[in-house]
């Protein structure tokens, strides 16, 4: 960065401490990660706004998962973490304290890079403080590996009850009681899971006629209509928020379940024909939010994962394809264009041949 970008954040750019990291720990922010070393204390200089802290602590109880949150940074705010015990914001008091001591603690802090700042905005720039406290886990951090517990012991009493009532009632426990064998059943820790947004499975009006039943079961604009008035309604453009989310969860913060939920928003836009014309706005977003992760995404993911049931592609064609039908105002026809010419060259997909679901079955005889 230049001198006065380096001046203004050190006046204005907030803060992170991490207390009690071992060394050789994995600690990173944004797309940025390091290997901690003895004198680690956290990172300064950090631009204001929404950023994503994690880590995966070496020899702690942890265990190794990666562990991270999102946090709205303000000019000068000074947050910490002490490790394996909470992720809070410090009280006025220590705040007051630990800035009084900055000189001496400067020097077990890393400068922000800002260098890939602007990527970093670019892959973020639809997520609101309120998108995050609705989407983000109750406990306020999100983990690569789902948290389980054991039934509780009334849970027990339940399942016992209930095989006594079937040993009753002359039916044989012994299949049901086959299926507790082995590893114990487990739950997932109430309060650590992400709160996706859920997604409609009425494609159609109640009242919907044969034909527009048929209509809506390709066209997903009745579910996408019914999100954006109730879930998104305050803001319509949250919804990016939430694929950018969702997509940040999964390629750095390792959570699956964010991938599945990326997914499912991708397609249901992509397949939304009638909203191109009603919110034209809202696709040329999608357009440049696609842009964006597509660019992040390393090339070998696209074969592991991605291209998997061939779904970004056959997705994506479905897109471009009700653009091509006229859906939509010239300039998001356009962009459309541009967007699928782009990755026709970077990628060498092909998104004019008709995709293997929709040819004809060969039959043998």
């Amino acid at each position: 960065m230049n001198n006065e970008t380096a001046k203004v954040l050190f006046r204005e750019g907030a803060t992170f401490v991490l207390l009690d990291m071992p060394e050789g720990s994995e600690f990173g922010i944004d797309y940025n990660s390091w290997t901690t070393g003895p004198k680690f204390k956290g990172v300064k200089m950090i631009p204001p706004g929404i950023h994503f802290v994690y880590y995966s602590a070496r020899s702690s109880s942890l265990g190794g998962m990666r562990t991270g949150f999102f946090h709205n940074f303000c000019i000068l705010e000074l947050f910490y973490i002490l490790l394996d015990i909470s992720v809070e914001p410090v009280s006025p008091e220590d705040q007051e304290r630990v800035m009084s001591n900055m000189k001496e603690l400067d020097q077990y802090l890393g400068p922000y890079p800002y260098e890939s700042y602007k990527k970093w905005v670019s892959l973020t720039n639809h997520i609101t403080e309120d998108l995050l406290s609705r989407l983000q886990p109750e406990c306020g951090t999100i983990t690569s590996v789902t948290q389980f517990e054991s039934p509780s012991s009334n849970s027990e009493m339940r399942r016992e009850a209930a095989e006594k009532q079937l040993s009753e009632e002359g039916q044989s426990p012994d299949t049901k009681a086959k299926k507790h064998k082995g590893l114990p059943k487990l739950n997932k820790v109430a309060g650590t899971g992400m709160r996706f947004t859920k997604i409609p499975k009425q494609r159609y009006p109640k009242d919907a006629s044969p034909q527009e039943i048929t209509k809506h079961s390709i066209d997903s604009t009745f579910i996408l209509e019914t999100l954006l008035s109730t879930a998104y309604a305050a803001n319509n453009n949250e919804i990016l928020g939430e694929i950018q989310i969702d997509f940040i969860c999964f390629l750095i913060g390792h959570v699956y379940d964010a991938f599945d939920q990326w997914k499912k928003l991708v397609h249901l836009m992509c397949s939304s024909e009638s909203a191109l014309n009603s919110h034209s706005e809202l696709f040329m977003d999608l357009i440049s939010v696609l842009h964006f992760q597509v660019h992040e995404i390393p090339e070998d993911f696209f074969v592991d994962i991605v291209s998997a049931n061939n779904f970004l592609t056959s997705t994506l064609q479905e897109f471009f394809s009700n653009l091509e039908e006229g859906n939509g105002d010239s300039s998001l026809r356009q962009r459309g264009r541009k967007f699928r010419e782009h990755l026709t060259k970077k990628f060498k997909w092909d998104f004019m041949t008709e995709p293997d679901e929709y040819a004809p079955v060969i039959v043998d005889a």
